[in-house]
C-alpha cells in the first residue's frame, strides 16, 4: 500500500506545477521521499526476505512513512476538488487526467490532446505565431473534416490553468454567438436563392443547422399567417415540399 501511494505521488511532488503550488506538500513528499529510498537501499542489501522484513527500521518508519504519505494524498485530492470548483468541467476528467493537465498548465501547447475531454466540440486550439501564448482559434476535428472558428478576442493562456481555461470557455460562446449573427443575416439570402450548399460552406456545422432551422420557423410561421388569411389549405402543403 506505501509502495502503491509513493508510485502515484512521486510524479506529483518531484517536479511540474503542482510541485510549485503545494510547496509544504512537496517538502513533506521529498522527506517522505529519502526514506523511502533509504529502506528500499537497505533492503536490495539484505536480498534475503525474512532479514529484511526483520530490519527494526523498516518496522518503524514504515507507519510514520504511511502517515504521511495519506496526508500527501489528502491534501492533493483537497487541491483537486479546489480545481474543479473553479473551472466545473475538470468534472469530466479522472483525477490522473487532471493531474497532468495541472502539472503542464504552465506549457499550454503540451495539453492539445486534453481539450477534447474538457469541451464537447473543440479538439484543438491555435495559437499565434509570434505569441505561442494567445490563442486565436478553436478547432473541430472529426474524421478528415476540420473547422475553425476565429476568436472575437484572443485568449492568452497564462497564469493559473483554470483561469485562462475559463476564459478560453467564454470567449468560445462569444464567438459562436457571433457565427449565429453572421449566419442569421445570411438567411435572407437562403430564402432569397441561395443554396443550402452554398449556406452550409459559409458557416459551421452547428450554425448552419441552427439557420435552416430559422429559415424553416419563418417559412412556417408565414404559411400559417396565408392559410389563417387566405383559407387555402394547401399552402401548408406547398411550404412543407421546401
Amino acid at each position: 500500500k506505501i509502495q502503491q501511494m509513493w508510485t502515484s505521488l512521486e510524479s506529483v511532488f518531484t517536479g511540474g506545477d503542482i510541485a510549485k503550488q503545494m510547496p509544504m506538500e512537496a517538502k513533506k513528499f521529498s522527506q517522505i521521499d529519502k526514506d523511502w529510498v533509504k529502506i528500499m537501499q537497505k533492503s536490495a542489501e539484505a536480498k534475503l526476505v525474512v532479514p529484511c522484513c526483520q530490519n527494526e527500521m523498516l518496522k518503524q518508519m514504515l507507519p510514520v512513512l504511511g502517515a504521511g504519505l495519506e496526508t500527501c494524498q489528502k491534501s492533493l485530492e483537497s487541491y483537486l476538488e479546489g480545481k474543479r470548483n473553479k473551472f466545473p468541467r475538470f468534472y469530466f476528467t479522472s483525477d490522473p487526467v487532471l493531474l497532468k493537465i495541472l502539472s503542464q498548465g504552465s506549457d499550454p501547447e503540451s495539453i492539445q490532446e486534453d481539450f477534447e475531454k474538457l469541451f464537447d466540440a473543440i479538439n484543438r486550439v491555435q495559437f499565434d505565431k509570434m505569441d505561442r501564448k494567445k490563442i486565436i482559434k478553436i478547432k473541430g476535428v472529426v474524421g478528415q473534416a476540420e473547422e475553425n472558428v476565429d476568436m472575437v478576442t484572443p485568449v492568452m493562456a497564462q497564469g493559473n490553468i483554470e483561469d485562462w481555461l475559463l476564459a478560453l470557455e467564454s470567449e468560445m460562446q462569444r464567438s459562436v454567438r457571433r457565427e449565429c449573427r453572421y449566419a442569421s443575416l445570411d438567411c435572407n439570402q437562403l430564402m432569397s436563392g441561395l443554396s443550402l450548399g452554398d449556406f452550409g460552406n459559409k458557416s459551421i456545422a452547428q450554425v448552419a443547422l441552427l439557420g435552416i432551422q430559422l429559415v424553416w420557423t419563418m417559412d412556417f410561421q408565414d404559411a400559417l399567417a396565408r392559410m389563417a388569411r387566405e383559407k387555402d389549405k394547401t399552402i401548408m402543403g406547398t411550404a412543407n415540399k421546401k
